[in-house]
């Protein structure tokens, strides 16, 4: 029997490529026969998934700056439509899940005019902007969240709730450790536009913790160019202290800490909230439409983690890592919580809506 063939359409951002990655593997080990579209960006956060077939095919924002500027980006998206219907005609699959981002948007379109199904997902609390323009045309939206915002009411009879789609190994990760009254334990957690601030900021704070009495072991994602930085700063302060520039598997240093102060992208959120890994979120100021303000609060409003925005870093920072330190109720109270989440259920609803769409297809 001919296996069922599933295009992903993977936009250039981690937040995209690793739930649709994530997918992919599932589907894979479901024996799907699975392709994915992505970006040069995108394609950059492959390194770690060998067994995918993977095109890459060009895309870009369309750019307001000047005429120049929209013409030329407008240009690229037609080239990238044109590039995406003749790869479907030579490779036209079942079904897509566009997994939003301008790198998705072209294969989406495509399929729209070949008339290929797709769905789209959507794992912040507010709808992306690709995905907001192809909601129209797409079978379904599936969402981490019920909450999501940005909707109109007439497509709300296509919203289904699914779940956070994240490593399965993160799901049924369990943490051993049990952490030590003397030393607090931080994780922190930066994609490259976070990882500049918080190598220039936190250091600082974590210097004002020690003298404090407040003993740290820092485990921080930065840049390469940031490393020597950070390893003279860390050994002049006497704190103890590990660096890395990228992981493809958290779960050796969630299992290692009390707490990780992140960016607030959907995906680490929801991967720290699934391990139970209390956190402060501090979200990206620029991100679009302020979308990682509203997943943090989110997160926040349900007491699951801590929230400080970027500006109040210095005037916040210490004294919530002192309340941690001396075990808060609130510290207490959000591990608790964590407890009772999860998205478990993910990979089921996945299997029980496209076992729907195809046999409609049928």
């Amino acid at each position: 029997m001919n296996r069922v063939k599933v295009l992903i359409a993977i936009g250039g951002t981690g937040g995209h490529v690793f739930p649709g990655c994530n997918l992919a593997e599932h589907l894979i080990e479901n024996n799907y026969k699975v392709s994915l579209v992505t970006d040069k960006r995108g394609y950059k956060f492959l390194n770690n998934f060998k067994n995918l077939d993977v095109t890459v095919i060009p895309s870009t924002p369309i750019l307001k700056n000047n005429i120049i500027s929209q013409f030329f980006s407008l240009s690229i998206v037609f080239y990238s439509i044109v590039r995406s219907l003749f790869f479907l005609i030579f490779n036209r699959p079942v079904i897509i899940f566009g997994m939003g981002g301008y790198a998705a948007f072209p294969i989406c379109i495509a399929a729209k005019i070949l008339r290929i199904r797709f769905v789209i997902y959507e794992n912040n609390l507010l709808i992306g902007k690709a995905n907001r323009f192809l909601l129209p045309f797409s079978e379904k939206i599936l969402v981490s969240n019920k909450e999501l915002e940005g909707i109109e009411d007439k497509y709300k009879d296509k919203i289904i709730e699914i779940g956070n789609i994240i490593k399965k190994e993160i799901i049924n990760f369990s943490k051993d450790y049990k952490g030590n009254s003397e030393v607090l334990k931080i994780l922190v957690l930066g994609g490259s536009q976070a990882a500049e601030v918080f190598a220039d900021t936190l250091p600082e704070i974590f210097k004002k913790c020690l003298r404090e009495g407040i003993k740290l072991r820092v485990y921080q994602h930065c840049l390469p160019s940031q490393n020597r930085k950070l390893e003279l700063f860390y050994r002049e302060t006497k704190i103890n202290f590990e660096t890395f520039n990228f992981s493809s598997n958290l779960t050796d240093y969630f299992s290692k800490v009390d707490i990780a102060i992140t960016r607030s992208g959907s995906s680490i959120l929801a991967e720290l909230v699934n391990a139970n890994i209390p956190f402060i979120s501090v979200p990206l100021p620029s991100s679009a439409d302020n979308h990682q303000l509203k997943n943090a609060n989110y997160y926040k409003r349900k007491n699951l983690a801590f929230l400080i925005e970027e500006k109040d870093l210095n005037k916040k920072l210490l004294n919530l890592i002192k309340d941690i330190f001396q075990n808060s109720s609130e510290f207490e109270q959000i591990k608790k919580n964590q407890r009772q989440y999860s998205d478990k259920n993910v990979y089921e609803n996945i299997d029980i809506i496209l076992k729907k769409i195809i046999d409609e297809k049928n």
